[in-house]
């Protein structure tokens, strides 16, 4: 039975779980009972062992950590989830419910501890919510019960008579990565920092763990450092699990299409406001509406696409968890894809006197449109390189390159191609220094360091680099051939934008 207390207290229920490594062997019954009272399928844990080795022979010892969702307080999946799939229960254990997850990943990309996984049977997200279904009858989760030295222990952190609560306020404990402020409800005592810290020992040569032959698989992360890790001891993992990165290709490609969508109807509204080109042309009446219209639908089919549960899209607006930025997103488009359907209904309708009222609706929905990415990525709190204060004016500089591009392809007449130019020029040359201070500048966090490094200098480096020289062809030759340039310089733009979105994923959280 989980503990309680002869005396009751005044506070409010609030489980939460002592991991005491001081009496952990490593026998992973935790595991295994997780999987059979959860029924987890194979490739997937909600809970698991990771082994770490430390010292040189023959003075070494093996170092274990078990590995499960922290039950935040603040927790960033919950805020992150766009249909309160993910949600905390008022005694603290945050828990979901499948029957309205649509798969879209955000939980998994917010989580600092990559504990949450895609069930690969019902495609939903899942992770340990404590066992809440035998708590809430007075039993003890299956891992607590089976655990042969009674390592595990949960309780009601707010009863001063538990034994959690004792050995929390008693004894020396940590929590996994506190500066990320989530107020973790999982609590380790006598781990060592080398198991706690994901960055702290290095792979294994040849990805050979014990149990296990892993190598390079596509997409996929583990704990560990290429290089010699960043503890002082000789540390090396030898047993981990895999972890797929949330978001592949589709999302790189999703903010390309969305740039296309807000730039082709910014570009021509900022040149109209500026007196350089006229609202009565095609190119403000038709080919910008048009254009965006066309990546805004692509941009939503990629969306959706990405989604496990495609046929649940629907829920994000008609069941909106408000803190999300998938679902305040998905309104921006939403709306702004009504602006361009109103703009391009008078045009056909021979209203075109209406259109430049529309842009005081369209230009600011477009903006947004460009640059509520930023805030999207910023609720991932598990990946630092995608914390930049500087993301929302990129992505704003990205959709200006973006849409002055697409004009040059489309508008070939000698009045507002010069304006383009200029436009699409000094874009460009904005973006360049964005990027390549990305590139060259130093970063906060060692997890930001390494997510840049992987950009610049690994798995993704070939696209960052191939995105260079693109721009600096669209930036050279934008005045004598401009549609090379233009798609030169939306090739750039793209290959960036995946190496920046796969490199992000791409640093261990366990």
């Amino acid at each position: 039975m989980p503990p309680t207390s002869a005396t009751p207290t005044t506070s409010p229920l609030l489980w939460a779980k002592v991991i005491d490594h001081t009496r952990c062997i490593g026998c992973h019954a935790c595991t295994t009972a997780c999987k059979s009272e959860n029924e987890v399928p194979l490739s997937v844990t909600r809970t698991y062992v990771k082994y770490v080795d430390v010292g040189h022979f023959p003075q070494t010892r093996r170092s274990f950590q078990v590995t499960r969702c922290n039950q935040c307080e603040e927790a960033p999946c919950v805020t992150a989830c766009p249909t309160a799939a993910m949600h905390r229960r008022p005694d603290g254990i945050v828990d979901f419910d499948k029957s309205i997850c649509i798969g879209c990943k955000a939980c998994i990309a917010a989580c600092p501890y990559d504990a949450i996984f895609i069930n690969p049977e019902d495609k939903s997200a899942e992770k340990c919510n404590f066992c809440a279904h035998r708590l809430d009858v007075g039993l003890e989760p299956a891992c607590v019960v089976v655990c042969p030295t009674q390592a595990l222990l949960v309780g009601d952190m707010n009863d001063p008579l538990s034994a959690v609560s004792e050995i929390i306020h008693r004894d020396a404990v940590a929590v996994r990565r506190p500066e990320k402020g989530t107020r973790p409800k999982v609590f380790y005592k006598g781990a060592d920092q080398v198991t706690l810290d994901p960055l702290a020992a290095r792979r294994p040569d040849g990805g050979l763990f014990m149990w296990s032959e892993q190598g390079n698989v596509s997409h996929q992360v583990h704990s560990g450092h290429p290089g010699h890790g960043n503890s002082s001891a000789a540390a090396v993992l030898s047993y981990d699990v895999l972890h797929r990165a949330p978001w592949d290709w589709r999302v790189s490609a999703y903010t390309f299409t969305k740039s296309i969508a807000a730039g082709a109807y910014l570009v021509p509204l900022l040149l109209g406001a500026l007196g350089l080109a006229p609202f009565t042309s095609m190119t403000w009446g038709l080919h910008a509406p048009l254009v965006a219209m066309i990546g805004l639908a692509v941009t939503g089919g990629l969306l959706v696409w990405d989604l496990e549960h495609p046929e649940r899209f629907w829920m994000v607006l008609l069941k909106p968890q408000w803190r999300s930025w998938l679902v305040r997103g998905g309104f921006i488009i939403t709306a702004y894809g009504g602006v361009l359907a109103v703009h391009l209904a008078a045009t056909f309708l021979g209203r075109a006197d209406l259109t430049p009222v529309l842009g005081w609706a369209g230009g600011p929905l477009a903006a947004m449109t460009a640059v509520y990415t930023a805030y999207l990525f910023a609720q991932a709190k598990a990946r630092d390189l995608w914390q930049s204060p500087l993301l929302p004016a990129h992505l704003l500089v990205q959709a200006i390159v973006a849409g002055a591009a697409v004009l040059l392809v489309l508008n070939r007449g000698p009045g507002p191609e010069v304006a383009v130019v200029v436009t699409f020029r000094l874009a460009l040359l904005a973006h360049l220094v964005l990027v390549l201070g990305e590139a060259s500048m130093g970063h906060p966090t060692e997890h930001a360091t390494l997510a840049a490094r992987a950009m610049t200098r690994g798995a993704y480096a070939h696209f960052f680099w191939v995105s260079i020289p693109l721009a600096v062809l669209g930036l050279v030759f934008a005045a004598a051939t401009p549609v090379i340039a233009a798609l030169a310089g939306l090739g750039g733009l793209f290959l960036y934008e995946h190496a920046f979105v796969q490199a992000g994923q791409s640093v261990p959280l366990a």
